[in-house]
């Protein structure tokens, strides 16, 4: 129960929260009119292409999986949480914004692949080749993403678009080098044991 209660306030959080950061980083919308042109706005908008990518709520679902810890239980709490931050991000969006919704389409997705990636999330345990493949996921998801839509919401690249692909390749490269070296430090050590 505990396990299923983190799921549901991390999707909560991460959802709200994600909403949030794109109201703010918005010189258009009410919140975020009074950061227009201040530090803020531009921190605001690089947490906004962070958040708001494909790749960061499918971390936050092998996440929520890798902590579950058992296959069944991460893919559940992986779909409840991609479940509940798409509940908490469009609720949050009509509070703030008055946006439309189309919650239902992604609720489904979110659950399809919440699922699959909560399963990879608890896969990550694993030893061998499983785990490394569950850990490459999301770092090459992410250079993926990079690669066919990066993150430009226009055709101008702007300092907090160059900050924010410098920070996902960053990460890629780093979380991608950390699987690689489990991998073989586990198989250094199984062959001296």
């Amino acid at each position: 129960m505990k396990i299923i209660m983190v799921g549901l306030a991390a999707g909560v959080g991460y959802g709200a929260a994600t909403s949030l950061v794109n109201a703010l980083s918005s010189p258009y919308m009410e919140l975020g009119t009074p950061l227009t042109g201040t530090v803020w706005a531009k921190a605001a908008k690089v947490l906004s292409l962070l958040m708001d990518a494909g790749w960061s709520w499918a971390a936050l679902a092998v996440a929520v999986g890798w902590f579950a810890g058992r296959q069944v239980r991460g893919a559940l709490v992986g779909a409840l949480a991609l479940f509940a931050a798409t509940g908490a991000y469009y609720v949050t969006d009509a509070f703030v914004s008055g946006a439309e919704t189309d919650m239902a389409r992604w609720w489904v997705v979110g659950l399809a692949l919440g699922l699959i990636l909560g399963a990879v999330g608890a896969a990550i345990r694993q030893p061998g080749l499983i785990g490394l493949l569950a850990a490459l996921t999301v770092p090459v998801g992410a250079a993926v993403q990079m690669v066919v839509l990066p993150p430009r919401p226009h055709l101008t690249l702007t300092p907090a678009i160059i900050l924010a692909e410098v920070i996902v390749w960053t990460a890629a490269v780093l979380a991608a080098g950390w699987a690689v070296h489990r991998f073989w430090a586990a198989r250094r050590a199984a062959v001296a044991g």
